[in-house]
């Protein structure tokens, strides 16, 4: 192991547990020393650069302090992250440079896992279109992806400008554009919000959607949503995965009030789906 001199004791406690949860193998030595432990399926699907930055995000200690906040946000309402740590997370990541890292590497990695499907599932959705704003796109992952595979279109990266600012990115494939979304948005044919909406107030998810409205054409233009949908309560197999996402009425509520009276959900095999709307019928 990396980290030096790990209590031995309280280690095999751990490894048994994930041995029983068929996380890692147990085999004695040739010798008859120390057990020796080995991958499964499943550990080696951790070791993949991509789960292990989402992985790190999720227990990071920022995140998993949230979760003490729980039953105060039941009461109170707000995030669980602004009860525990007294500000919203955007504004703990502007001021915590290592926070920041964890964060942008784990939406990046996020977007690698989906922008693959999504380009192949949803590739005519993008002929038709020019110019494309990634709202909330971190560090233009998703949407870098997007214009290598469909190079006449001009694609933008917009997040806040402190995030923007930490892109190493000189390629000219795409522009990098700081700003908040909740003031104005850069005008494009399209614009896309990937894992964006759900982490935010209904009234700041209309917000963001009108302030989306503003920035397309009335006529041609839409706003390419991924996000996880729910089906039906009764068809629901509930786990913390999908506790902050909507089900579609509520997602119809917040489209129709956001100026979007017309969308289609497309279902594609990886866990969000992809929401066309568009704001004229």
């Amino acid at each position: 192991m990396d980290t030096p001199f790990p209590n031995i004791s309280n280690l095999a406690r751990i490894m048994r547990f994930l041995v029983h949860k068929k996380i890692f193998t147990i085999c004695q030595s040739s010798d008859g020393g120390e057990a020796l432990y080995g991958l499964t399926d499943t550990s080696r699907w951790f070791l993949s650069e991509n789960y292990a930055s989402i992985v790190n995000f999720q227990t990071h200690p920022l995140i998993l302090n949230s979760w003490c906040s729980l039953s105060q946000c039941v009461i109170d309402g707000g995030s669980a992250f602004k009860s525990a740590h007294k500000s919203e997370l955007w504004e703990v990541v502007k001021q915590n440079p290592q926070f920041k890292y964890v964060v942008n590497e784990s939406m990046a990695s996020a977007a690698k896992l989906n922008v693959g499907v999504i380009l192949s599932e949803y590739k005519d959705g993008f002929v038709n279109i020019e110019s494309l704003v990634d709202v909330g796109g971190g560090t233009g992952t998703f949407v870098t992806e997007v214009v290598k595979s469909h190079p006449h279109i001009k694609g933008v990266n917009f997040d806040l400008p402190h995030v923007v600012a930490t892109v190493q990115d000189h390629s000219g494939v795409i522009t990098h554009v700081g700003g908040d979304m909740f003031q104005i948005i850069p005008k494009a044919d399209a614009v896309s919000l990937m894992s964006v909406l759900h982490n935010w107030s209904d009234e700041e998810c209309i917000q963001i959607l009108k302030n989306c409205c503003k920035a397309i054409p009335e006529k041609n233009g839409k706003i390419i949503i991924v996000e996880i949908v729910l089906e039906q309560p009764e068809q629901e197999t509930i786990n913390g995965g999908v506790l902050d996402v909507p089900a579609e009425k509520e997602l119809n509520k917040l489209l129709q009030e956001g100026g979007f009276p017309r969308y289609n959900i497309i279902k594609i095999p990886t866990v969000p789906s992809i929401i066309e709307a568009y704001p004229s019928l």
